[in-house]
């Protein structure tokens, strides 16, 4: 197995402070031939180019996720745009939406989002977006802006992802799937076209079962391929396959 292409992890994140090195350096030899480290604020998103400078199969993303967006400071677009510029970034993210936790105020979490959206769109990079119970606002943004990019760890309705693939975009999934009560991501996964499939783990959290619990790296992702695979009458190394063909596609990559 040499197939696997995690969509979305965070491989700067603290829980790797003790062995990302030898945990990165093993990922390959266990099937994982590509990564794209998402940046959440201008530290995380140094740090994930910095790992993609490091590892020749991991890539970055930078943006500012809708969490830090309160705590951005104003003139961070050109920090951003710079970031963004480097050869190793592929995607302008994760941005988008949370009104779960609300961290931040969502009239701020909308401008930071649309501001995010209007430089992609410049920097011509797909965006990776975040939406947590703001699905009708990230929906209306995502139609106003026609962004190329995915929604990650989608957690909407079958009816919310035909308006995402109409608009041309995909769709990610990872070890929600896997959960017992994962009834809608279940549904999502057998519709979704196999051009606009993508999986991903969205490491250190999202760890698919039988795992649950324990820290999540890339290496865990054929445990969420086996249940797409029965969710959509294929096999696992069709859906491992066909993910990563779409994110090389999605990415501008050869991995």
């Amino acid at each position: 197995m040499n197939n696997i292409f995690d969509s979305h992890a965070h491989y700067d994140s603290e829980a790797f402070n003790d062995d990302r090195k030898e945990l990165l350096g093993a990922l390959q030899g266990q099937g994982v031939c590509g990564i794209i480290n998402c940046g959440s604020d201008m530290a995380s998103s140094l740090a994930s180019l910095e790992l993609a400078d490091e590892f020749d199969f991991i890539y970055a993303a930078c943006g500012v996720h809708p969490h830090e967006a309160e705590g951005c400071k104003q003139g961070y677009l050109p920090v951003l745009k710079k970031l963004s510029s480097e050869e190793k970034c592929v995607a302008v993210g994760e941005i988008g939406l949370d009104y779960h936790y609300d961290f931040s105020p969502r009239d701020i979490q909308k401008t930071v989002f649309e501001q995010q959206l209007v430089l992609a769109k410049e920097l011509d990079l797909p965006v990776i977006i975040h939406d947590r119970e703001a699905h009708e606002d990230t929906l209306e943004l995502l139609k106003r802006y026609k962004p190329k990019g995915v929604v990650h760890c989608f957690s909407g309705s079958v009816e919310m992802a035909k308006e995402i693939v109409k608009l041309g975009m995909y769709i990610g999934l990872g070890g929600a799937v896997t959960f017992k009560n994962a009834r809608k991501p279940l549904e999502v996964a057998a519709y979704v076209p196999d051009d606009k499939l993508l999986i991903e783990t969205d490491c250190p959290y999202m760890t698919p079962v039988p795992h649950r619990g324990k820290r999540c790296d890339s290496s865990y992702i054929p445990f969420t391929a086996q249940v797409l695979a029965d969710a959509r009458n294929s096999t696992p190394e069709a859906i491992l396959d066909l993910t990563r063909k779409n994110a090389n596609k999605l990415f501008g990559l050869e991995l």
